[in-house]
């Protein structure tokens, strides 16, 4: 469509010239495309606080020995159908679920346990071995967006295989607690744990708490009602306050543990306490997914209102079986990128220039593009780990320094036609109160090592 003859003044279109079919075509045309909603961009001021959220995590884990997996975003349906329960809400309101051009039904993936455990019985990694592994990505759930709660949201997630004993659920937890303190937010998190028992124990128990409410169903509220025929031990998360006050005299969890998951959550706790790690026994405390058994836990901070939540996992031995393989004790955790992100924020402890663009600003002022150039790529040679920031494009010497001070950087490094003439560099320092100097090059290295 040629809209040259339809502008008016300052390129505005003139919409009195067109039927109601066109303008709506033209408002089509010419609307600003946004962002899906629960979908969100990362700015580039704040994603220098998720770098340092996640090069601190990584560095953690891998630590304690683990290695990375990558798998797909898009999956099967019938993965988390099978692994996540046909009557959860996650598989009955919340996936991304549609049929590809082959006609076969796909969902972009609403969690990764179980998409690690497809990606290591495909390959092998489950036969006779044990793995302790861990992975980094996007998630989807259709939720109503929130703080804290988006549609597209980002989990940090550790798996571990082939080890039955208490010991690693310990590590684990004790790997969590080695994240908030590199992250200075020990004091805002608390470790909840509690044992939902064998699959046979909480069958019996499902039945108690079952009988329990059921004569009490018209006073829950209405997703409880409906939970308490399909998924019963998820009343127990419930918020609503007439509901929970219900649950005050329901049956415990721990009533009805068999003998083996009593033997494991003491020895966990027993293994904590030698650890000094703080905790509180839960009875309430359940995951959202049908393949947990015996340990869960939730790391909770008062600090983010209702998205307390920031770290949840826990033991899934018969997810494996769940899938077709052979049965498999296994351990992991997730945590969620943008909690922890909002909860480095609203306590203040993202260390200080972490957002900076550069150490170093290369101010060239005059015809010396070509030996700043070189300038900066000797620099980036010789110190390594050292940001080095170019000046390009037009601009007298006083805005280039406003822009060397913008960046964040500590110096300016500054080259002109008489500097290249004569073999030096100036070196002004923008943070500290100290005199320009003239260096050489090699006094130059040595005094930026030493930044």
């Amino acid at each position: 469509m040629d809209l040259g003859r339809f502008k008016l003044g300052y390129g505005k279109i003139n919409p009195l010239i067109f039927d109601d079919h066109t303008k709506i075509q033209l408002g089509t045309l010419l609307s600003k495309i946004q962002s899906l909603r629960g979908m969100n961009d990362l700015k580039p001021g704040e994603s220098a606080t998720w770098q340092y959220l996640e090069s601190t995590i990584s560095d953690v884990i891998e630590r304690y020995g683990y290695q990375e997996i990558r798998f797909p975003i898009l999956e099967k349906t019938e993965l988390f159908k099978r692994s996540i329960g046909e009557v959860t809400d996650i598989v009955e309101k919340e996936m991304y679920t549609f049929n590809d051009r082959n006609d076969e039904s796909v969902t972009l993936r609403p969690e990764g346990t179980a998409v690690c455990v497809r990606a290591c019985e495909q390959h092998g990694l489950l036969h006779n071995q044990t793995q302790r592994l861990w992975y980094t990505g996007p998630m989807f759930r259709y939720e109503k967006p929130q703080k804290g709660r988006l549609r597209q949201f980002h989990q940090i997630g550790v798996e571990t295989f082939g080890i039955a004993g208490p010991d690693i659920d310990a590590e684990l937890l004790l790997m969590t607690a080695r994240f908030w303190a590199a992250l200075g937010i020990s004091k805002a998190v608390q470790l909840e744990i509690n044992s939902i028992g064998s699959l046979e124990s909480r069958a019996q128990y499902k039945a108690a708490l079952v009988e329990y409410l059921g004569e009490r169903e018209s006073e829950l509220d209405e997703d409880s009602q409906r939970r308490l025929s399909t998924n019963p031990l998820r009343i127990l998360d419930s918020k609503d306050p007439t509901t929970q006050s219900l649950l005050e005299g329901a049956p415990s969890i721990l009533d009805f543990l068999d003998d083996q998951s009593q033997a494991h959550f003491e020895q966990l706790k027993a293994l904590l306490e030698a650890a000094n790690i703080s905790y509180k026994v839960n009875p309430r405390l359940v995951r959202g997914l049908d393949y947990y058994n015996n340990t869960v836990f939730e790391w909770v901070t008062t600090d983010l209102g209702a998205q307390g939540t920031v770290c949840a996992g826990g033991r899934y031995d018969g997810l494996t079986s769940q899938l077709g393989g052979k049965p498999v004790p296994a351990v992991g955790f997730a945590m969620g990128v943008e909690r922890l992100v909002l909860l480095l924020d609203t306590l203040g402890v993202v260390p200080d220039g972490i957002s900076q663009q550069a150490d170093a600003y290369v101010v060239a002022v005059g015809n010396v593009t070509v030996p700043a150039m070189m300038l900066a790529e000797e620099l980036r040679e010789q110190c390594p780990g050292l940001r080095v920031f170019m000046h390009c494009g037009a601009g007298n010497f006083k805005s280039q320094l406003k822009k060397a001070d913008k960046s964040g950087a500590h110096v300016a490094v500054i080259l002109g036609e008489n500097e290249v003439e004569q073999g030096v560099v100036g070196l002004k320092y923008l943070r500290d109160d100290r005199e320009q100097e003239t260096l050489s090059r090699v006094d130059l290295i040595d005094a930026l090592k030493a930044l």
